[in-house]
């Protein structure tokens, strides 16, 4: 790669860096704010904000903070159509939220070092599981992490591992990801917060039988003793397999 498309890529994850500093508790920014938490000049910051508003993915409001632009309008709509699942497809998390005894039903896919929800269909339970769709969550915890992770290679769980903080930690997530192989499913107990535990089961996609995504089952501990989750287990199996046969994640248009 030479060093003017070096520089190109660098400037595009600086963009893109800065458009993931606004979330649900940062709507706005200022260009100090921005500048502190990226620790970048200001004059780099200011060039790029100038960039990101020329093409509508920035856009500064009367009292001189920065908001996401109305140029990603286009683009929430258009992301929202591919990952949207079909009906028959909802209609399979709904069924098994409903054999599941009222658990919440997420699924996730990976996305570099996380894993995202998107889609999920909430318990009746009145002690549930709280996941947003577009929620992003570490790939190194949790039953659905193993999953994403089942077909990987030992530098790929190291590469993950890192983001725990723990020397043996990449160790118990080969382990982990090894088991969820063989078992074609995973569960773990508060490997992310302390009391929630979940199941997942594996979600295939394309003639290759790609892995796609993770379909999950999330809640209190006390509800997913081994006996519950022996119990879910064939429903949980069911749903991946017609979530694999519809071969939906991602839309296919």
């Amino acid at each position: 790669m030479s060093e003017s498309d070096t520089g190109g890529v660098r400037s595009v994850q600086r963009a893109v860096d800065l458009l993931a500093l606004f979330d649900p508790g940062h709507l706005s920014r200022t260009v100090r704010e921005l500048v502190d938490a990226t620790g970048l000049p200001k004059s780099t910051v200011v060039r790029l904000v100038h960039t990101l508003e020329l093409r509508g993915l920035l856009w500064t409001r009367g009292d001189g903070r920065l908001v996401l632009g109305p140029g990603l309008l286009r683009w929430a709509e258009l992301a929202g159509r591919a990952w949207r699942l079909p009906e028959e497809a909802l209609r399979r998390l709904a069924e098994l939220s409903e054999a599941s005894g009222g658990e919440t039903v997420s699924v996730y896919v990976r996305q570099h070092d996380s894993r995202i929800c998107i889609a999920r269909h909430e318990g009746t339970r009145a002690l549930r599981h709280m996941v947003h769709v577009g929620a992003e969550l570490p790939l190194w915890s949790g039953a659905a992490s193993h999953v994403l992770l089942s077909r990987s290679d030992r530098a790929d769980i190291n590469a993950v591992a890192f983001g725990a903080r723990d020397p043996g930690h990449a160790e118990l997530l080969w382990e982990r990801s090894r088991r969820a192989e063989a078992d074609g499913m995973a569960v773990s107990h508060g490997e992310r917060e302390p009391g929630v535990s979940g199941v997942a089961a594996p979600v295939l996609g394309g003639a290759e039988g790609r892995l796609t995504a993770a379909v999950a089952l999330g809640g209190p501990t006390t509800r997913f003793t081994d006996e519950a989750v022996a119990a879910l287990a064939p429903a949980l199996r069911a749903t991946a397999r017609a979530l694999t046969a519809l071969d939906c994640i991602g839309g296919n248009a």
